[in-house]
């Protein structure tokens, strides 16, 4: 069992021994990446904690302040309607903590045991443990996936990865990394002499994600317990796969799309009918994509206007709604909002 400890530092000083209480002792959350309250942090006294003015140290908490616990839980302390409330993010992985919280010379801990979750709200293969939950979480992702592709389109092409040998692999490799924690160990096996300065997310980094490495949904069905290990997950897919098993349908209209979100095409007259384009820049004004193979050669990764490409020579590829080449515009399964 972890254990982590979070103390609160606060300025009086009392000269009788008090007692730091809890209202539960005992907890057990889905381990889904979500916020709840664990309960309320009081003295038996009725004294009122004083930590606003405190710092922060490691396995502190402080009011709205978040600290990191072991097994990628977080803590905050909140002040909601004058009540001091202990607020838990599950981590994705089921295990137990210890949590123990301090004020001067009390204290009072918590077991915290996080079972695995296999919900899956809107039914598409995807568990919610592996759907980002926060606004911010959501940004960060979005904003690390167009950075990766718009970092391939710029790369010359013998420094661009070689996994990256068609659309479908373009997709891959920005939503695998937007997914990693975005460290030194991370930058020095990527083509890129220099990080972004993006914020990562912070629910989970992959590969330690509820599906481990293999984070592609590639057959139908709503999520089940057992899926990551019997073969509903694989570190490869295919543009069709994409399409049907981890993203969702948006809108033919690309005023409805944000920066992230993916363009695809059907092209039923060419060998590899599917076809996919992430909306990049601040205003999702490009669209970036990998050629796929050119006659002989390996083709490349391309960066595109939108307008360019709403007046493209051939029709077929103008992401209009009349263009019944055009399928719309797809957004990432784990970018759809719950009630969290």
């Amino acid at each position: 069992m972890l254990l982590a400890s979070l103390a609160v530092f606060g300025f009086s000083v009392h000269r009788r021994r008090d007692k730091l209480l809890l209202s539960q002792r005992i907890v057990t959350l889905p381990a889904d990446g979500g916020w709840r309250s664990i309960g309320v942090l009081r003295l038996a006294s009725g004294r009122k904690i004083v930590a606003a003015d405190a710092s922060l140290r490691r396995h502190s908490i402080v009011p709205n302040r978040t600290v990191e616990l072991p097994g990628g839980a977080r803590a905050e302390l909140r002040r909601d309607d004058g009540q001091d409330v202990v607020e838990i993010a599950s981590p994705v992985m089921p295990g137990s903590e210890t949590l123990t919280l301090a004020y001067k010379n009390v204290a009072t801990s918590v077991e915290i045991h996080f079972v695995a979750d296999d919900n899956d709200t809107f039914g598409d293969g995807t568990p919610d443990a592996l759907r980002l939950h926060s606004t911010a979480d959501r940004l960060a992702f979005r904003n690390w996936l167009a950075a990766l592709a718009d970092t391939a389109a710029a790369l010359p092409s013998s420094r661009v990865p070689r996994e990256i040998d068609d659309c479908a692999a373009l997709l891959r490799w920005s939503y695998r990394g937007a997914l990693h924690a975005h460290d030194e160990a991370w930058q020095s096996g990527q083509p890129f002499d220099a990080l972004p300065p993006l914020p990562s997310i912070e629910q989970y980094a992959y590969p330690f994600t509820p599906v481990g490495a293999n984070l592609f949904r590639v057959r139908p069905g709503p999520y089940a317990p057992g899926d990551p290990e019997d073969g509903a997950f694989a570190q490869f897919a295919d543009a069709q796969s994409l399409l049907r098993f981890n993203t969702f349908f948006v809108t033919h209209d690309l005023r409805a799309a944000k920066t992230g979100d993916i363009l695809f095409y059907r092209q039923l007259e060419q060998n590899s009918p599917f076809h996919s384009m992430i909306l990049t820049g601040s205003g999702h004004n490009w669209a970036v994509y990998h050629t796929g193979p050119i006659g002989r050669e390996g083709g490349e990764v391309r960066r595109v206007t939108l307008d360019d490409l709403l007046h493209h020579p051939d029709r077929r590829w103008r992401p209009l709604p009349e263009n019944s080449n055009f399928l719309g515009v797809y957004r990432w399964n784990i970018l759809r909002e719950d009630s969290r």
